[in-house]
């Protein structure tokens, strides 16, 4: 018999040890295993319909996180109140929030798609840590809690956004408006656009098929590259049967901007000669059968038949004398512009944001919308000129004219008109 070597031996030794350790672990994990399924049945069974069960699975399935967020824009009849009302937080915290928003000057006024953010810490009493108030489309005033006292601290912010110079041109072939929206021109620059040639066209009478327009304007763009808000007119051009009429924005003197033609006169005047757009002229100032009274009498105004809802807007600054029922006159508005001139506006639906009696407002500003109120046979504008206390046709009114640039004041001007002249070609070619 022949004997193994030490060396065999000590192998042999090694592979045998390796054999019992791998048995070894064999056996112990399926003792552990069996113990631990053992044990969760158990557990299993221990916990079946009881609360205990309930709570685990509440506990990892149904975890709530810790901040929560409320959004709202705001609509028509809403107040500040029953904003805060929607808000799932205790009556003293609701109180407190009501009172920072009405301390705040900027929040006097609530408009129609205000928007509205709140964060809330529900691990807190009074959730609400923060929040923001929208004040334009440009900015918004956003709340934080003191750590020190509890109370808001507020600041503006401005919201991220860029300016563009915009420019479009199109020839009319139904209407004014209709054009533009054809070009995707927001409605402040059409009402903007409207009100400054309102001093010198008749958008019923003076505009024809085949005219044509041009406008330079700014609109401001957020980071997703969406149109959040339009700025001013640079320069507008309306083309009517072959005569144009420009416009450019000036600053003749600090803070002070008004448009001027291409010989440096304002087309601002006293009033305007017609305080809507669109608007058809359908009964004007003389003798006539009154529609509803059946007998003829004095028509000591000028009708404009639109659409109800359409902006009416102050043909001047001035003073509301009166914003109220006016009878047969309807809903009706009444502006005092100087010692000469007064107007009326008549049959509105409703009343602009903030007109009121004691009201100043300006040359442009809307001060209500078209209606059939009062004695009224369908949607239009009653529209009066009182001047010296006598009621006159505003048709044929011939009103003071602007300012009239001259000296410096026109030098600096014509360096202004040219740069707006190498502008439009810049967009033009571009």
């Amino acid at each position: 018999m022949k004997f193994l070597n030490y060396n065999s031996i000590k192998e042999y030794s090694i592979f045998f040890f390796l054999i019992i350790l791998i048995i070894i672990g064999l056996i112990i994990s399926s003792i552990y295993s069996n113990y631990k399924s053992q044990n969760l049945e158990k557990i299993n069974s221990s916990l079946d319909n009881t609360y205990l069960k309930k709570t685990i699975k509440e506990i990892t399935k149904n975890l709530k996180p810790r901040y929560t967020y409320f959004e709202y824009s705001s609509k028509p009849g809403d107040n500040y109140q029953n904003i805060i009302d929607k808000l799932n937080i205790s009556k003293k915290e609701k109180k407190k929030i009501l009172d920072t928003i009405l301390k705040e000057k900027k929040l006097k006024i609530l408009n129609i798609n205000q928007k509205f953010k709140f964060k809330l810490d529900n691990l807190l009493e009074e959730k609400i840590i923060e929040f923001k108030v929208e004040t334009g489309k440009k900015n918004e005033i956003k709340f934080s809690k003191s750590v020190n006292d509890d109370k808001f601290l507020s600041r503006i912010i401005t919201k991220n956004f860029k300016k563009k110079i915009v420019y479009k041109e199109t020839i009319i072939k139904e209407s004014l408006y209709n054009s533009a929206i054809n070009l995707k021109i927001s409605p402040n620059i059409i009402l903007e656009f409207a009100r400054l040639y309102g001093f010198q066209i008749d958008f019923q009478r003076d505009i024809w098929k085949d005219d044509s327009f041009q406008i330079i304007y700014e609109e401001f763009i957020n980071e997703n590259k969406e149109v959040i808000d339009t700025g001013e007119i640079i320069f507008a051009n309306l083309s009517l049967q072959n005569t144009d009429y420009q416009l450019y924005k000036f600053e003749y003197a600090k803070n002070k901007i008004d448009y001027f033609d291409e010989n440096g006169k304002s087309v601002k005047k006293t009033l305007m000669k017609t305080p809507i757009n669109g608007a058809r002229l359908s009964s004007s100032y003389g003798k006539r059968k009154h529609p509803i009274l059946g007998y003829t009498k004095m028509h000591t105004g000028t009708d404009f038949a639109a659409p109800t809802g359409t902006p009416i807007m102050a043909s001047g600054d001035g003073k509301v004398m009166k914003a109220g029922w006016c009878g047969g006159g309807g809903n009706c508005v009444k502006i005092k512009h100087n010692n000469i001139y007064q107007t009326v506006y008549a049959h509105m639906s409703k009343f602009g944001r903030g007109i009121k009696r004691g009201v100043r407002v300006k040359q442009g500003q809307i001060i209500g919308y078209v209606g059939s109120t009062g004695l009224s046979t369908g949607p239009h504008l009653h529209y009066e000129v009182i001047e010296n206390g006598r009621k006159v046709n505003s048709q044929k009114l011939k009103l003071p004219s602007g300012k009239v640039l001259k000296g410096n004041e026109r030098k600096n001007f014509e360096v202004a008109k040219i740069k707006i002249d190498v502008l439009k070609s810049n967009l033009i070619s571009n």
